[in-house]
């Protein structure tokens, strides 16, 4: 290892205290490469695949609501209770109607418990747009309904690509 010496008035050798900044130089240029490189290949652009989902058993209660929902012709929202087709206010009528039957059946507001508050589970076409969906969540929770999930199907195809 060497070192550099500057020739002092006396003429003696003096060393030289001023750091070499040409290795890190160096160092920060190739480290600047490798990121500009890896960089773009780190981040995910349009082409996604959607999170898997991780499903969980619902019991099924006599209480509660099944709700399909799916896109209609002309971008209208078809909303199914069980089997009857319903308007978004005529959902709202009858899931008002559905809990306060609840409510008074298990003696009033006071005897309501996370076990026999019912329910609304969803099921939504893949090809439904969100704002059939959404529409179906908000109407359930405007009527007083606290849990609303949705049922999917295990093992089912992947996931489109947008």
């Amino acid at each position: 290892m060497a070192m550099s010496v500057k020739q002092d008035g006396d003429d003696e050798a003096v060393p030289i205290s001023d750091i070499n900044t040409t290795p890190l130089v160096d160092v920060m240029l190739v480290l600047l490469i490798i990121f500009l490189i890896t960089v773009p290949v780190v981040l995910q652009t349009i082409p996604i695949k959607l999170p898997a989902v991780r499903y969980e058993t619902t019991q099924t209660k006599p209480e509660n609501v099944s709700l399909t929902v799916r896109g209609g012709p002309a971008g209208v929202c078809e909303v199914y209770w069980n089997m009857t087709k319903l308007s978004s206010t005529e959902l709202l009528d009858r899931a008002v109607a559905k809990l306060k039957a609840e409510v008074d059946k298990v003696g009033g507001v006071q005897n309501i418990t996370e076990e026999n508050m019912p329910e609304a589970h969803i099921r939504g076409d893949i090809n439904t747009p969100y704002r059939c969906i959404g529409g179906a969540i908000y109407t359930m929770q405007l009527a007083g309904f606290a849990r609303v999930g949705f049922i999917s199907q295990p093992g089912g195809a992947p996931a489109a690509r947008l």
